[in-house]
């Protein structure tokens, strides 16, 4: 559905230095039908650069960006009815109405006269604004100007959603509203395309992920392929339901176990170098053994510590 092939955008050095300033670096990406796939990277790496070639507000320096097979660059009117986009930061008319402001921008995608009254009214009901649909946008919250710039995003229909930083500056509440509006409109056939900081929303809501920083893309794939790849030895975590069993050193005298660590009186973790099968293998032979277990959980990092482990220069 999006296609990115050898994108690169290179800008002059400020202040009149010589050379260049290298924001996207030769960047291949294929997101398929369906995916909700998350771009995350500190300040400057060149997310939003990347979005906005993406979406045609940009001119690359070189490759291009096509999106349902149509070419970004050179047919931008015909990908505009593909796309919808939501910059980070985007105007809102505050003398209008919810409905007006929907209605305005159905007009400019273009939509068919005929169809647009009952397309805003779906589309308000869509982003959960049915109860402000004749409220001045002056008194709305963050949270539902958000919503709002979604639907004007969504009001044509479009197959890709862009979102750069959606849930910026939202408190909790909006945030996890905002997640399940993504999710939704996910089900409902989009294929969508956010930049985030928030790492804790990629692991809940993304299929697919890209970590990128100064204009390259490091990692890129399936969430779950870049987590197991990236990580390195598995570690297990076992609770017992109660003490009094010799939790860890039954674990330390197990083949395949190391690194055993205490959590609570009746709780340890560990690494294991066993799959799945080895790891009810393992607990198999410790109910056996007497331990009255009631929890085991991978305990791996997650996507958020991961990141961090990259951010510190660390392999992965």
């Amino acid at each position: 559905m999006i296609h990115l092939e050898r994108l690169t955008k290179e800008y002059d050095m400020p202040g009149g230095k010589s050379g260049t300033l290298v924001a996207a670096d030769s960047l291949d990406l294929l997101v398929p039908k369906g995916e909700i796939f998350g771009l995350v990277g500190p300040n400057g790496a060149g997310k939003t650069t990347t979005l906005r070639m993406m979406c045609g507000l940009l001119r690359p320096t070189a490759g291009r960006v096509t999106v349902h097979e149509v070419d970004v660059e050179r047919h931008p009117e015909d990908a505009q009815r593909y796309l919808g986009y939501l910059s980070d930061f985007f105007s809102v008319y505050e003398d209008l109405k919810v409905w007006e402001y929907v209605e305005f921008f159905a007009r400019a995608y273009k939509m068919p006269p005929g169809q647009i009254s009952k397309r805003v009214d779906e589309v308000i009901h869509e982003v959960g604004l049915e109860g402000k649909r004749d409220a001045f946008i002056a008194g709305l919250s963050r949270g539902m100007k958000q919503r709002l710039g979604i639907a004007r995003a969504v009001v044509h229909n479009p197959p890709v959603l862009l979102l750069d930083e959606p849930a910026s500056g939202l408190d909790p509440k909006a945030r996890h509203e905002l997640k399940q509006l993504l999710m939704e409109l996910n089900r409902a056939g989009a294929t969508i395309f956010v930049t985030t900081h928030i790492l804790s929303d990629v692991e809940e809501i993304c299929t697919s992920v890209g970590i990128m920083e100064k204009g390259h893309l490091l990692r890129c794939g399936p969430l779950e392929t870049v987590m197991q790849e990236a990580r390195g030895p598995r570690r297990v975590g076992i609770r017992l339901a109660a003490p009094g069993f010799a939790l860890v050193q039954w674990l330390g005298a197990q083949p395949g176990v190391s690194g055993v660590t205490s959590a609570g009186a009746a709780e340890a973790e560990f690494t294991f170098s066993g799959d799945d099968a080895g790891t009810a293998e393992l607990v198999r032979q410790l109910v056996a053994a007497g331990g009255p277990v009631c929890g085991v959980q991978d305990a791996g990092e997650t996507f958020e510590q991961l990141y961090a482990r990259l951010s510190n220069g660390e392999t992965m």
